[in-house]
């Protein structure tokens, strides 16, 4: 595949400009560059979601154009995206014949293919099961499953180890290198440099909407890769200094959610949870995505009402307080998914910095909106936090994901909160917005605020965090000393393998 000359513009954003590519077959070839540099946008006129303004894409040679993602397919491009489009109470046969009924069936044919399919590239997937019932990296694989069944011979991964485990880390790359190896080709989106370089056979860096440069694996380092993209160095996430305090500023008394399912099963999402935050503590928690750390943070933040257990903020009693109370007593919440949690996209930026915030200064004087100030603010908080926008009133639909958090943050951190519920807080965004969100966070500690912290990077929980524990199945199954685990480690007890505090084999020995 070839791209020459891509050009893409906006209402006061150049998103694309001159972007030249060549993607070699049969090989993984592996974008990178910082938020809002360009990449989605470059993806979406690859799978025929958009149309360039300038520029020509070439596959084997003959020059196409794509009206619709339906023509890419047409043409064996297939993508995967960060966030998965599968319909849980369907089966993986169902999920995958959805939209393809001509191509196989949607009976014995169907199933023999998806067999072959994941026979070929040791997916392992059972036809039967029901999404709902699936891990989140099997799930990604019934996404590569999904478009390896239309044909693709080019799969487009976007951000494809955001949600995975070390270990689930590892099987994906083998299954990539099988599908390379049967000649398949794969474009790889990804912000952790230190993977890209172990799966890759060939990097483009993306700056600003233009091709800065290509990158070899083989002999370039994750620094050398870092300041090519964003022009400095990796940050790193750990914390040197402990800033704990011996005052409680979150406790947790066996907290308890059920929730009823749509055949009427009723089921523990969280059970027996308790666990205290100090003032100048981040407790960060690890978990495979589905284990409960969602309706943690919902009971925490009011959005779910808890069966038992109790809530206490500083000492307050908030177990069964609205959001909006809570909010008021000092709640900042960094969501997990911001498109449907922390901003409106629709709004311009200046309203989405009043959100969750209405009935707070500079928001508001008394009972009525202060929009002079939230813009003034909003002004600020573009400047301080490198928002990366032609102005405050376009709407956050306009940013890129990483710029979208940054003003997420911005907007929480500029409350001075007592507890921060970061949930995934640099899911998404690259190393320089990385290093920005990872310093509030340090400073904000240092000043005496409580976090919990929960993400999917292993390295940022363990560079963050002065305690750690691991959630499975609803309850808090293990804690660890983030001095002295490793992110393998950490892993295995994600899994349900190891109980009680982990050490690693270097503590056991001593």
């Amino acid at each position: 595949m070839e791209l020459h000359g891509i050009t893409k513009r906006f209402p006061g954003v150049v998103a694309n400009h001159d972007i030249d590519i060549t993607i070699g077959k049969g090989t993984v070839h592996a974008l990178v560059g910082e938020n809002g540099a360009g990449k989605s946008t470059l993806m979406k006129i690859l799978y025929g979601m958009q149309k360039p303004d300038e520029g020509t894409i070439a596959i084997n040679g003959e020059q196409v154009s794509f009206s619709n993602p339906g023509d890419a397919i047409e043409r064996g491009i297939g993508m995967v995206h960060q966030h998965f489009m599968l319909a849980d109470n369907f089966t993986v046969l169902e999920n995958v014949v959805l939209g393809g009924e001509k191509l196989y069936g949607i009976g014995a044919g169907a199933r023999r293919k998806i067999k072959e399919i994941s026979d070929a590239y040791g997916l392992g997937i059972r036809p039967d099961a029901l999404v709902e019932d699936l891990g989140v990296a099997d799930r990604q694989r019934v996404e590569i499953l999904k478009v390896l069944y239309r044909g693709a011979r080019i799969l487009i991964l976007d951000e494809p180890t955001a949600v995975l485990v070390p270990q689930e880390v590892d099987a994906l790359f083998a299954n990539l290198r099988e599908l390379k190896a049967e000649g398949l080709t794969v474009i790889f989106i990804s912000h952790k440099l230190g993977e890209v370089l172990s799966v890759a056979d060939d990097i483009t860096v993306i700056r600003r909407g233009t091709t800065v440069g290509t990158a070899d694996p083989a002999t370039t380092t994750t620094k050398q890769l870092a300041e090519l993209m964003v022009g400095s160095e990796l940050p790193s996430p750990e914390t040197r200094e402990s800033t704990v305090t011996d005052v409680p500023m979150l406790r947790v008394k066996d907290l308890a959610l059920t929730v009823t399912d749509p055949d009427g099963t009723v089921r523990d999402v969280l059970a027996g949870v308790g666990f205290t935050i100090h003032k100048g503590e981040v407790l960060g928690i690890a978990g495979v995505e589905g284990n409960g750390q969602t309706e943690l943070i919902e009971a925490l933040i009011g959005m779910r009402d808890p069966d038992g257990g109790v809530i206490t903020l500083d000492t307050d009693d908030i177990s069964h307080s609205p959001t909006r109370k809570r909010r008021e007593a000092g709640i900042g919440y960094i969501p997990e998914d911001r498109h449907r949690h922390g901003v409106l996209l629709d709004a311009p930026l200046w309203e989405n910095r009043i959100l969750g915030h209405v009935t707070e200064k500079p928001n508001s004087r008394g009972w009525l909106l202060d929009n002079k100030a939230a813009r003034t603010d909003t002004e600020r908080i573009v400047r301080e936090y490198d928002v990366r926008t032609p102005g405050i009133e376009v709407t956050a639909a306009s940013l890129s994901g990483g710029n979208q958090q940054k003003l997420i943050v911005g907007r929480e951190m500029s409350h001075a909160p007592k507890l921060l519920i970061a949930a995934h807080p640099t899911r998404g965004v690259d190393v320089g917005a990385q290093a920005q969100i990872w310093d509030q966070i340090r400073e904000a500690r240092r000043e005496g605020l409580a976090v919990l912290l929960i993400s999917a990077d292993l390295d940022e929980l363990i560079g963050l965090s002065d305690t750690l524990r691991v959630m499975y199945r609803g309850r808090l199954v293990a804690d660890a000393d983030p001095a002295t685990i490793t992110p393998e480690e950490l892993g295995s007890a994600m899994t349900g393998a190891a109980t009680g505090h982990l050490e690693s084999p270097e503590d056991e020995a001593r």
